[in-house]
């Protein structure tokens, strides 16, 4: 089993950035395809991006791709979220998630593990 801790969030104003990270426990950090996933008050959780468990593949969400950008560096276990130009649609509760089984997916019910999630707010 694997634990997933996010930090970096915080309040930026628009345009600005933020780095997310998202440590995880245990040395098969590498064996698991992660996903970032965002959920604003209100709404449901919608996936942001996916990487394989080498970093060679990824994947966006239309609403982010070119602003955002995901990698991981499985030395130190962690997988990370920069996010470029930001606007007020970017505020929610971002969670980062691991899946046991191979690649990574879209679909919040396809992972098995998840952080506690870190509030990131962006005022226009």
């Amino acid at each position: 089993q694997v634990q997933l801790v996010e930090s970096g969030g915080g309040l930026v104003q628009a345009g600005e950035s933020l780095r997310l990270s998202c440590a995880a426990s245990g040395p098969t950090f590498s064996s698991y395809p992660m996903g970032w996933f965002r959920q604003a008050p209100g709404k449901v959780r919608l996936f942001v991006a996916g990487i394989n468990r080498s970093g060679g593949d990824t994947g966006y969400a239309d609403s982010v791709r070119g602003r955002f950008t995901v990698y991981r560096d499985n030395a130190k276990n962690t997988v990370y979220l920069q996010m470029n130009s930001l606007s007020p649609g970017d505020t929610a509760v971002y969670y980062c998630a691991a899946r046991r089984a191979y690649g990574w997916r879209s679909d919040s019910s396809a992972y098995d593990y998840w952080g506690q999630g870190t509030q990131v707010t962006v005022s226009s």
